[in-house]
């Protein structure tokens, strides 16, 4: 029986059921066919494959054409999974029609809605793609596009002034059409007033317990990045491990002549070819 894709009443249902959801990180088809044989509802094309895939040290370098070509590979692995699509850095801070162009070309490339990242003052260019029929997922606390003002990959809404401008946000992506959102870095307690505050789903990326759903990397959980772990995560293996030991594995089969063995030859016309060039 194949996967049915969840759709977007049913997320909000499970935010006024008091149901969950997942949602995990993924940029290429093979880990997307994965995720489509598994339970998990969401999958995010974020632009963190720009530290995760592409090595750079943030997310700013990511550009409209790197999403769009994950995008596509990621749907193609993913026909029944729900697929948010990353707006980049400077894809949508500038103007209004900017944002709707940019939103349209992901949701062409086979993303289900977008993501877009900021404050209350990035809520008119929100509400102005939301206005053209494009779901929008909001993303605040700590926002890698602009984590440079924020003094690096911190926790975020550590004070009661900043824990104040982070619930106008929130607010404020409410209102400007927003159908879930991610609330990433926050203290506990902040993250869920938020939730209790809004009547859509929130995300928790590092908000501790009571969201309604929850998104991890799986370059993390599998253990395949390691260059930063965050706190957040949990780790369910070590493959990074594998992969290596699979590699050195195979290095030493070539060393000691077990590869190739004879049953990964093409044992085709071998007596004519030997014939036809023997010396």
């Amino acid at each position: 029986m194949s996967k049915k894709k969840i759709t977007i009443p049913e997320l909000k249902a499970k935010r006024e059921n008091g149901g969950s959801f997942a949602m995990v990180t993924v940029y290429d088809y093979p880990m997307a066919s994965l995720v489509e044989k598994s339970s998990i509802e969401l999958i995010l094309v974020g632009d963190s494959v720009g530290m995760v895939i592409q090595g750079l040290n943030s997310t700013v370098p990511v550009t409209m054409t790197d999403m769009l070509y994950h995008t596509r590979l990621v749907r193609r692995g993913t026909p029944n999974t729900f697929i948010v699509g990353d707006m980049p850095f400077m894809s949508y801070q500038a103007c209004e029609k900017e944002a709707i162009h940019n939103a349209g070309a992901l949701m062409q490339a086979g993303a289900d809605c977008v993501k877009m990242e900021g404050t209350r003052f990035t809520a008119p260019k929100v509400e102005a793609v939301v206005k053209c029929g494009i779901p929008v997922v909001g993303h605040i606390g700590l926002t890698p596009q602009t984590a440079a003002a924020m003094g690096g990959f911190k926790l975020q809404g550590k004070d009661l002034d900043s824990a104040k401008n982070l619930m106008a946000d929130a607010v404020a992506y409410q209102e400007a059409g927003v159908f879930a959102i991610v609330l990433e870095c926050l203290p506990t307690a902040l993250g869920q007033a938020i939730h209790k505050r809004l009547n859509i789903p929130t995300i928790g990326v590092g908000a501790g317990h009571g969201c309604t759903g929850y998104n991890l990397n799986a370059y993390d959980i599998l253990g395949i990045f390691d260059q930063f772990v965050p706190k957040f995560v949990k780790r369910y293996r070590d493959v990074g491990k594998d992969i290596t030991g699979v590699f050195d594995a195979w290095r030493a089969d070539i060393e000691n002549g077990q590869y190739p063995l004879p049953e990964h030859n093409f044992n085709v016309f071998e007596k004519e070819i030997n014939e036809l060039f023997k010396s």
